[in-house]
């Protein structure tokens, strides 16, 4: 018992630990992901390529193109205490893109849970370029 005890609080000191690192991602459906982006302080990031945010995005969104290459370089040019709400297509990319930047140390990330699809079948309307 007394083995146990030790292994149970060594774990989760190696859990606190690790989790103190980088931030939490909260995945929003579309009601709740559009309410947190009426927030000024919340900064919108589309992970899309160019060319699908050109076809459409979410008013006020910033491009940070996911399969860039240079996603994680573009990423550490941006402000780490800001909080974002990242969309995508389908919510692949975007949620790889909030794991890389929580690992990195953001602390504040929303995930629009199934991207600008489930935006645009809720009736929502999107901005072209």
């Amino acid at each position: 018992m007394k083995k146990l005890s030790v292994v149970l609080v060594a774990s989760l000191f190696a859990l606190t630990a690790c989790g103190a690192a980088g931030g939490a991602v909260t995945t929003l459906s579309v009601p709740d992901f559009a309410k947190k982006i009426t927030d000024s302080s919340v900064v919108l990031l589309d992970v899309r390529t160019p060319a699908e945010f050109a076809s459409g995005h979410i008013a006020g969104a910033t491009n940070i193109d996911f399969e860039s290459g240079t996603f994680a370089s573009d990423i550490q040019k941006i402000d780490k205490t800001k909080s974002y709400a990242v969309y995508c297509r389908s919510g692949n990319r975007s949620a790889q893109a909030t794991a890389i930047m929580a690992k990195d140390g953001f602390k504040s990330i929303f995930n629009l849970d199934g991207g600008i699809n489930n935006w645009l079948s809720a009736g929502n309307a999107v901005v072209m370029n």
